[in-house]
């Protein structure tokens, strides 16, 4: 039965091993879906290869963190990364890449079992408090960030920043919140209790599941809401044009498609060009990370805009199969 056990052990080392030197199937997974976040440690993502970040995580389970990869998270990660084309497998063995590279840490942890199997277990039971007495030290430095949160709490309206990246993603119980809650308004000011509570002034709105829960494409199209285009003129039409660009994206997401339509039904063009956005094809380099910074698309979707977490409302083009045909007719 030992024998059994210490064979698991060495092959679950090898296979650890083996995605930490690159030659797991999760690499191939990371590189395309998981590394664009968790390479530079993007909106709070634990680092690859960074203990640190991943010690809490670890102390939790494998199982969490499959549930986490596979679901998503209230951070703001979406389930398997926003690519819904993986497979359950694909996504499991990414996680197990990304822990590999931490690997050094659980290997650290592993032979502590393998010893207490010979004799001297006993007189090696003896270090072992020893060791967990630095352990029990630890929450000492945890201590005085305690106090901070509490003298930080009544000034804390002053210091949020209510343009913070993806603040459009709180938890289901904190989502359009009254404004003295929202953590936007000064709950001091007697005018902000006089607000109406967004949850009342939504109420009716077509549903969409994710930012404040309103599809406000929809709410224009059917003639809910009606955004006044003139701050003098309220007769004003909006000046609206149909053109939707398509940027080709790398991988297996689908392509992203920009509608100027529903844009600027609601905006001038003024209001993106030319500062966001140069008017000219090819002068606008757009990244994932560079949104999640706030820049480009980010200076509106996560702050008044849904949230980067639903990636299928931009992603929404699939890939051209055309080449992939024109190949296959080519062969011999």
């Amino acid at each position: 039965m030992k024998r059994h056990l210490a064979i698991a052990g060495l092959a679950t080392l090898v296979a650890l091993g083996a995605a930490a030197q690159g030659k797991g199937p999760g690499k191939d997974v990371y590189e395309k879906t998981c590394a664009l976040c968790h390479g530079p440690g993007l909106a709070g993502a634990p680092k690859y290869g960074n203990k640190a970040d991943w010690a809490a995580r670890l102390k939790a389970g494998t199982a969490k963190l499959y549930t986490s990869a596979l679901k998503g998270t209230a951070n703001g990660m979406p389930g398997k990364g926003g690519n819904l084309a993986l497979s359950d497998a694909e996504v499991k063995a990414a996680v197990d890449y990304l822990v590999a590279s931490v690997g050094e840490a659980k290997a650290a942890a592993a032979p502590a079992p393998a010893k207490a199997v010979p004799a001297p277990t006993a007189a090696k039971a003896a270090p072992a408090p020893a060791a967990a007495a630095p352990v029990a030290v630890v929450p000492a430095p945890v201590a005085p960030p305690v106090p901070r949160a509490a003298s930080a709490a009544p000034g804390a309206v002053a210091t949020v920043d209510p343009n913070a990246f993806n603040r459009l993603l709180a938890a289901p119980g904190k989502r359009n919140a009254p404004p003295a809650e929202d953590g936007i308004h000064d709950a001091a000011n007697p005018g902000t209790h006089a607000l109406q509570p967004p949850l009342t002034a939504l109420a009716g709105m077509p549903p969409l599941g994710a930012g404040n829960r309103v599809n406000w494409v929809s709410s224009l199209d059917g003639g809910k809401i009606r955004p006044r285009w003139d701050r003098d003129d309220a007769t004003a039409a909006a000046v609206v044009m149909d053109l939707n660009i398509v940027r080709e994206v790398k991988g297996s997401m689908p392509d992203v498609v920009y509608p100027h339509k529903q844009h600027t039904e609601w905006l001038d063009c003024s209001n993106c060009h030319p500062q966001i956005f140069i008017p000219q094809k090819g002068a606008n380099q757009i990244s994932m990370a560079s949104i999640m910074l706030g820049q480009k698309c980010g200076v509106c979707h996560g702050k008044v805009a849904f949230p980067v977490s639903e990636c299928r409302l931009c992603h929404s083009k699939k890939k051209d199969a055309a080449p992939a045909a024109a190949l296959a007719g080519a062969k011999p």
